[in-house]
């Protein structure tokens, strides 16, 4: 299935049509290949310090709180217990390691996914390759409201991260820039639209469309 999607030149303004690789943009989804990546994803971006005291851990303990008979309460041998308010905790969250692991033709299959969704809706854009002489994040958003985009959230794809139009792009809280070889599924699915540029496009293909 050919998919097409709008080329702008450096101003923002339509010049034609550019047509998408179909290994990339034309496959049919695969949710499950989808979901399993977004989950790996956010399980890898926990630190997985959450820990909480044990009752061998927490301040006190030592001396047994009263005699064992005769008081008329419950019996008690430390104020640790995590019966006992400001005791430890009874199975409390530990340190531990939450990544997961996925094959590489799965990955491979979220990111077509994730792609033919975004192009099928017609939410892909191509623009010409441009440079900055210096960061110019008013002229970076004026070119983003020449091509209709400044009211949503944009993946910017370039070839690779220019200094000066990485820091044009920065300050725009609706704009994530990346290296399109380092695109993921999960940056691709958060955005509602994919800007790349000519040379990003020819970077994708060449990193992911064999």
């Amino acid at each position: 299935m050919a998919v097409s999607a709008p080329l702008y030149n450096q101003e923002g303004t339509k010049v034609s049509e550019v047509e998408l690789p179909e290994s990339l943009f034309g496959v049919e989804p695969h949710s499950a290949a989808l979901h399993a990546y977004v989950r790996m994803y956010l399980a890898n971006q926990r630190q997985g310090t959450a820990k909480t005291k044990t009752r061998s851990e927490v301040a006190g303990g030592g001396a047994k709180p009263w005699r064992q008979k005769g008081t008329g309460r419950a019996r008690s041998g430390t104020n640790s217990s995590p019966v006992w308010v400001g005791g430890g905790r009874a199975l409390g969250p530990r340190p531990r390691n939450h990544r997961e692991k996925m094959p590489r033709k799965v990955k491979r299959l979220a990111l077509r996914s994730a792609l033919s969704l975004r192009a099928g809706d017609g939410h892909v854009h191509v623009i010409e390759d441009m440079t900055f002489d210096k960061p110019r994040t008013a002229a970076f958003a004026q070119i983003l409201k020449n091509v209709g985009l400044d009211a949503e959230h944009v993946l910017f794809l370039t070839e690779s991260k220019d200094i000066n139009l990485g820091l044009s792009v920065r300050n725009l809280p609706y704009v994530d820039h990346q290296r399109a070889c380092q695109a993921n599924p999960y940056q691709i699915m958060r955005c509602r639209e994919v800007l790349l540029t000519r040379a990003g496009l020819e970077s994708l293909q060449e990193v992911f469309g064999s």
